[in-house]
């Protein structure tokens, strides 16, 4: 055990929205070195978003080997994985079924903010069915029931009747390590209405006419459920191994979304000395907010609390014994990229931002520079107001239908309209999550003090305006790539080289 303390490692990969990052990780946290790849992202038509989850697996080889080129095999411990919450699609012999009409097979995932089921959702909401509770009652496109009855609605012969295993994305890369077929409770719980310790609802299914799906047990679906960081198989097979360049038999963890992942990887922070209202308080009163391409805002609880909009309850889907509620924004850093790159002065941009640093440090610094000396750059954008519902309300008005609007606009299409723009974007953003909180607090939640990570958190505008629109002071981790830390807690729980759970914390 004293050498396993000194010198093992684990290796945490995150599949992002458009990038497969790893992480090669210490017994203490410590990150030692990270890999990124991109991945492939097609749009065939409106709100149809799609991946092929052979190119996802191959980037996640390419960047464990990566992390891990330079210690031995036999370091490291235990790996695990977080993924988006996309739905994988594969046949009986676990070969890739196309999920879109032109029946490009290696297209096989429907990504998370894929909305071509909006209209299925809706209908399932309109059944009242009693799983809806759970999910704040709305049931969002962005889930697999709805994507699931597409599918057999809209692509019965070339997709649906060939089908034989749905994934979720995260479980899907766990298969793909180990060959369990083992779900973990944090997609099954969050994502397919599976509720412990009963499981599955054999009415919700019939009432919404995927009936079929109870063959075998839910066989299709998942007849097997375990906790995230769970022991899977006996690790890495002989092909994944060879795969990933690790050892087999190496430990691997049950999966989580990973925006579960961020949280695990922020929300047990010890932050004793910082004065913080939070300090030696339960870790109900702390919030952690992923924020990236989208943003997720975890709050937990040690009883059920039901938020209208906001899904959850569900019981250790990021935490053990703890009930997890999950708000969230299904276009964040999206929706600045997209408000920034489709303005005029953007080519502008680039040409000035270029000569000294990215375009969205150069924005922050360009808005100082517009504040008067006495006035917070706050203030600039009080004449300009944006509502950034562009790709629906996740939370908590669980609508999907919502679009964005800017309100103040003038003919005036210079760099500095540029910088109000964006201004008001992130604020809207910011009331967005405000908005968020005072659904929690209404129904119980008792949240002092916000814990930011993912990419977005890195912008320090974007931090403070969250600040002052809640009026929470807000952390960040001292190890930036919080998502892959979470990832990586997976392996080590897996590795059993700790005594508890808690030790991973």
């Amino acid at each position: 055990l004293s050498m396993i303390r000194q010198s093992c490692y684990y290796v945490g990969v995150d599949v992002g929205t458009a990038s497969v990052r790893a992480a090669l990780v210490t017994r203490d946290g410590q990150l030692r070195c990270t890999a990124e790849e991109p991945i492939s992202i097609w749009e065939p038509q409106a709100d149809h978003y799609v991946q092929s989850s052979s190119e996802i697996w191959d980037r996640c080889c390419t960047v464990v080997k990566r992390v891990t080129q330079g210690v031995e095999k036999s370091q490291v411990r235990g790996i695990g994985f977080d993924a988006t919450c996309s739905l994988v699609v594969l046949d009986q012999n676990f070969h890739p079924v196309p999920v879109n009409q032109n029946g490009e097979r290696q297209r096989n995932v429907v990504m998370w903010m894929d909305h071509r089921a909006a209209e299925q959702a809706a209908r399932i909401t309109s059944a009242g069915h009693r799983v809806l509770r759970r999910v704040g009652g709305v049931m969002s496109p962005e889930m697999q029931p709805p994507k699931l009855l597409w599918l057999k609605e809209n692509l019965r012969e070339s997709s649906w009747k060939e089908a034989a295993h749905f994934f979720d994305l995260p479980d899907f890369l766990s298969w793909k390590a180990t060959n369990s077929l083992t779900r973990s409770l944090c997609t099954l719980v969050c994502k397919w209405t599976y509720c412990p310790p009963d499981g599955w609802d054999d009415s919700f299914w019939t009432a919404i006419g995927l009936e079929d799906l109870l063959q075998n047990n839910y066989s299709k679906i998942g007849s097997l459920t375990c906790p995230p960081g769970t022991s899977l198989g006996q690790g890495l097979t002989q092909e994944a191994a060879a795969d990933l360049g690790l050892d087999p038999g190496t430990a691997v963890g049950a999966s989580l979304i990973d925006a579960h992942a961020g949280g695990l990887g922020v929300i047990g922070a010890d932050v004793r000395g910082f004065h913080l209202p939070c300090e030696d308080q339960p870790i109900t009163s702390r919030m952690a907010m992923i924020c990236g391409t989208s943003s997720c805002h975890m709050a937990i609880s040690q009883q059920p609390l039901f938020v209208p909009g906001v899904w959850g309850p569900y019981l250790s889907a990021m935490v053990p014994g703890m009930w997890l509620n999950e708000g969230g924004q299904s276009a964040t850093g999206r929706l600045i990229d997209h408000m920034v790159k489709g303005h005029a002065a953007y080519t502008q941009l680039q040409e000035q931002a270029q000569q000294r640093s990215n375009i969205y440090t150069f924005l922050n610094t360009h808005l100082c520079s517009m504040a008067k000396a006495d006035s917070a750059v706050d203030l600039l954008g009080s004449s300009l107001h944006l509502w950034p519902d562009f790709h629906g309300n996740r939370s908590p008005l669980a609508d999907p239908t919502l679009k964005g609007m800017v309100i103040g606009l003038s003919l005036s299409q210079t760099l500095d309209d540029l910088a109000l723009l964006y201004l008001a974007t992130v604020q809207a953003l910011a009331l967005g999550t405000r908005h968020i909180l005072e659904a929690m607090r209404e129904t119980g939640h008792d949240i002092t003090t916000l814990f930011l990570c993912g990419g977005l958190s890195k912008n320090p505008l974007f931090v403070q305006i969250h600040a002052n629109a809640t009026g929470l002071p807000v952390v960040l981790p001292d190890q930036t790539e919080a998502v892959l830390v979470g990832a990586a807690v997976l392996g080590a729980c897996a590795s059993q080289d700790y005594t508890n759970r808690s030790d991973n914390y």
